[in-house]
């Protein structure tokens, strides 16, 4: 359909899952597509010629989006390198579950800031391109978790609570610039990580779910290039939960 044509986008850890999807999914509407990961190897090289597959210009990057100097210095080079910055989506992420009582101030930093401080660094790198030009999207990966909380994961549920925050800041903050800032929240996804989980397990969130299945990387990625592109003008500082009606 080309609603991308001409844009684009940084993806945040996107050589697998959720990230990967989305980054996909934007080149197969048109949009260039540099993505970050802590390295490159020999899958998300494999990334880049799937996104090439598609017409599309496509760079991975190695860096540590938790650290601030790393990000400027990255976005700066994916700026260089494709000339405009249109499009961000910070999906970096990682776990470190536990009970409060039990977690380390290492787990609990570590998780902070891979999910939150991540987001940060890129937009405040992003900033002011997307401010010269008066347009860019950027879209936070939230999770339904952040939005009531889940036991045990109280490190992680804090990081996608703040990613929500930080998106309706940013948009009343860069609004009148035309810089609109939306957070997808997604629910039971079946990627490589919620696929180790045990068929009971799995069953047990199916019952919490009204659409009664896990939903795809593709399903965010959906949602996802709906913020991105011009369908979605007039929609800003909103939290867009991807769940099959498991948070109603």
């Amino acid at each position: 359909m080309g609603l991308l044509n001409g844009k684009t986008a940084i993806v945040t850890g996107a050589a697998r899952g959720i990230g990967k999807a989305i980054a996909l999914k934007f080149a197969s509407e048109g949009a260039n597509v540099a993505f970050t990961d802590l390295v490159i190897d020999e899958n998300a090289e494999k990334t880049v010629k799937e996104i090439e597959a598609f017409g599309v210009k496509a760079k991975g990057y190695a860096s540590n989006a938790a650290n601030f100097a790393e990000t400027e210095t990255v976005v700066n080079q994916i700026k260089d390198d494709f000339g405009t910055i249109d499009i961000l989506v910070n999906n970096a992420g990682i776990t470190k579950d536990g009970l409060m009582m039990r977690m380390s101030e290492a787990q609990w930093d570590a998780v902070i800031a891979v999910n939150l401080k991540s987001a940060f660094n890129f937009i405040h790198a992003c900033t002011p391109i997307m401010m010269r030009q008066k347009n860019g999207s950027i879209i936070n990966m939230a999770s339904v978790v952040g939005v009531h909380g889940n036991a045990g994961q109280c490190n992680y549920s804090a990081s996608k609570a703040g990613m929500i925050g930080l998106a309706k800041s940013i948009a009343q903050e860069l609004g009148s610039r035309g810089v609109r800032a939306n957070a997808i929240a997604p629910g039971f996804i079946i990627t490589d990580m919620t696929a180790k989980l045990s068929d009971e397990v799995k069953e047990e969130w199916s019952k919490k779910i009204p659409l009664r299945r896990g939903g795809t990387p593709e399903d965010v990625a959906d949602v996802a290039t709906f913020l991105a592109s011009d369908m979605s003008s007039y929609v800003t500082g909103q939290v867009i939960q991807v769940d099959g009606g498991m948070n109603m």
